[in-house]
């Protein structure tokens, strides 16, 4: 239910990202350790975007800032455009991070409340010396105005005198500066109202498809990434639950915790009949994760095999992968 393998790469595709066995430990108070990613593996192919959910504390934030190397790893692989980012040193992997970039979770104090609207989003234009100041500035207006801001109205002032929406519209503008191949987005509506939410998912994908973007899409929320995702990674302490396709992670989840998740997706109509399946009891600790499969200590199928042999994705139908000794 929560376990490992490589039956969903698809080698022969060519991916522009390809992540395998990746770990991240963190130390803790004594001699322990919190396993916040423990083996992930995944590809992403050009133009594709990858959603990852699962609830808080399973390692989804961790995953993101690993793959671009903002916090170490323990081990693994992340290989971009053919490059194991892992392995690169220093000056090389600072030539490939044009190339990446991340939109973060908090769209207030992930700006500089010090700078400007035109200087925070020419920034990494000014690092990297591109182009002249006149040709910088209208590079500025430019991407505001393509993440729906009036840059004659905006430039000048500070990002604390924004709605949390226009910051991370100011974050989205920044982030594209540098024309990247990969967007990292962690959880960028999860601080936004619903109805902000639906601008900005809309806004991510007219970026998407304008400047031709692969996306690793960070959310807990499975209602959010069925629009704007082409494969669903779930995750749980750490590990792989069940990868495929949004219609079909939907329509039929087969791993219990998957279905747990979407089951608690609200419905618009309060009439339509349902069954909620609840999950029982809190997560283990990351620090000291259960034995086999992770996911056993609340799962309503499990047996003396789960604590025994952890799980190994399978593929259950085409495009469908799976990490349980007990599918639904």
């Amino acid at each position: 239910m929560a376990g490992s393998g490589k039956a969903h790469l698809r080698p022969s595709s060519d991916p522009i990202l390809s992540v395998e066995d990746l770990v991240v430990e963190f130390k803790a108070a004594g001699r322990e350790s919190i396993k916040a990613v423990s083996g992930i593996s995944f590809d992403l192919i050009r133009g594709e975007t990858l959603a990852v959910v699962g609830e808080s504390g399973c390692g989804k934030s961790t995953l993101g800032k690993a793959i671009l190397r903002l916090i170490p790893s323990s081990g693994g692989s992340v290989s971009f455009e053919g490059r194991d980012l892992l392995a690169l040193p220093d000056d090389e992997l600072r030539q490939m991070r044009p190339a990446m970039q991340m939109i973060f979770q908090d769209p207030v104090s992930s700006l500089d409340p010090r700078f400007s609207v035109a200087r925070l989003v020419e920034e990494p234009l000014a690092i990297w010396a591109r182009g002249t100041v006149e040709e910088r500035s209208k590079r500025v207006d430019e991407l505001l105005e393509a993440v729906g801001l009036d840059a004659h109205l905006v430039r000048d002032r500070k990002p604390y005198e924004f709605s949390g929406g226009q910051c991370q519209r100011i974050s989205i503008a920044r982030s594209l500066a540098l024309e990247p191949m990969l967007l990292v987005c962690d959880e960028p509506v999860s601080a936004l109202d619903v109805s902000v939410q639906a601008q900005i998912l809309n806004l991510l994908q007219d970026m998407k498809e304008r400047y031709g973007l692969t996306m690793v899409f960070i959310s807990h929320d499975l209602a959010v990434v069925k629009a704007v995702s082409t494969r669903i990674m779930v995750m749980y302490l750490g590990k792989v639950c069940e990868v495929a396709g949004p219609d079909t992670i939907y329509a039929q989840p087969r791993h219990h915790y998957t279905h747990a998740l979407v089951s608690s997706i609200p419905l618009p109509d309060p009439n339509a009949p349902r069954v909620r399946t609840a999950i029982e009891g809190e997560p283990p600790s990351p620090a000291n994760p259960p034995s086999g499969c992770r996911f056993r200590t609340r799962c309503p199928a499990a047996t003396d095999e789960c604590a025994v042999e952890e799980p190994q994705l399978t593929e259950v139908a085409p495009g469908h992968f799976v990490a349980c000794h007990h599918p639904r």
